[in-house]
């Protein structure tokens, strides 16, 4: 299944966001630590590099990815020249207080009342941004829902008399390159589920969980594996809770919901979708191995 979701208002806000980096000193750019690559929008790559912006990579929502492929994802983007990453929770205080300082060691030269720091925070949908924006500035001042692309324009606020932020609208590209990425995108709810096929998405999110995390799954759930596939646990699920349709047949829509929601809120455990090993593999066969190298997991992590 290709998933492709590109609203008509992302078309208006790229090109928006072309125009501010002009005004601006850095990226803030915005991921999902569970997915870091898969929820890194290219297009933000290309306009920040065209500009030779520096970029703080904040892989939020850490509390959510598997430890182990994070530290693997901060030795891959610390590599790169121009950009620092960080992994976090934009949910805490103590973890977005060190944004400043940060932004700050890439931009020493701005920062001051006379030329303040001017940073452009950017990301997919429904990333984190905007609860970055508010725990920042210690006020509500963008919206915060769970369905993606709440925010659809531009805002400019004050953090303080040498620091300014610019807001923008979750972005998307229009052309979704990999198949596994949409369904990545999907499981985590960074696209609008008109584009997607629930039961599709879950059974991909089971495989990938049966292949990497099988002891998460029976501990949620409360049954053994047995070499079961993804749509054996979208079945077994439905009839673990007893999940029904009228005729009484088992409801696998809401089976697949059920563990799409489980995965979102972090129930299953701390849970990666990629690593960079994974990515790599990926990029040069169009496919990706199923299971986690664990010792190559180690070696990046070191």
């Amino acid at each position: 299944m290709a998933i492709q979701w590109y609203p008509g208002h992302m078309t208006a806000a790229r090109k928006k966001a072309a125009e501010t980096m002009a005004q601006t000193d850095m990226v803030i750019e915005v991921v999902d630590a569970r997915l870091p690559e898969a929820s890194s929008n290219p297009m933000i790559a290309e306009l920040r590099l065209a500009r030779q912006r520096p970029c703080l990579k904040i892989l939020n929502k850490a509390d959510l990815a598997d430890p182990a492929a994070t530290q693997a994802w901060l030795k891959f983007y610390n590599a790169q020249k121009g950009v620092k990453a960080v992994a976090l929770s934009c949910k805490k205080a103590a973890d977005v207080a060190k944004i400043p300082a940060l932004c700050l060691a890439l931009a020493p030269h701005r920062g001051t009342p006379i030329k303040p720091l001017r940073m452009m925070i950017m990301g997919i949908p429904n990333v984190g941004k905007s609860t970055l924006m508010n725990a920042l500035l210690k006020r509500r001042v963008a919206k915060v829902g769970d369905e993606p692309a709440v925010t659809k324009s531009q805002q400019r606020l004050v953090l303080n008399d040498s620091m300014t932020l610019i807001d923008t609208p979750g972005m998307l590209w229009p052309k979704i390159e990999h198949e596994r990425d949409g369904l990545m995108l999907a499981a985590s709810h960074a696209v609008g589920r008109n584009a997607v096929i629930d039961e599709e998405v879950a059974t991909f999110l089971a495989d990938s969980l049966v292949a990497n995390y099988p002891a998460l799954l029976q501990a949620r759930y409360g049954f053994t594996l047995d070499e079961m596939d993804g749509v054996g646990v979208i079945e077994a699920i439905a009839k673990r809770r007893g999940y029904r349709l009228k005729g009484g047949e088992a409801d696998l829509e809401k089976a697949a919901l059920t563990l799409l929601q489980d995965y979102r809120d972090g129930s299953l455990g701390r849970v990666s979708l990629e690593t960079p090993e994974q990515r790599k593999a990926m990029l040069l066969t169009g496919t990706e191995p199923e299971q986690v190298d664990e010792d190559e997991l180690g070696r990046n992590a070191d």
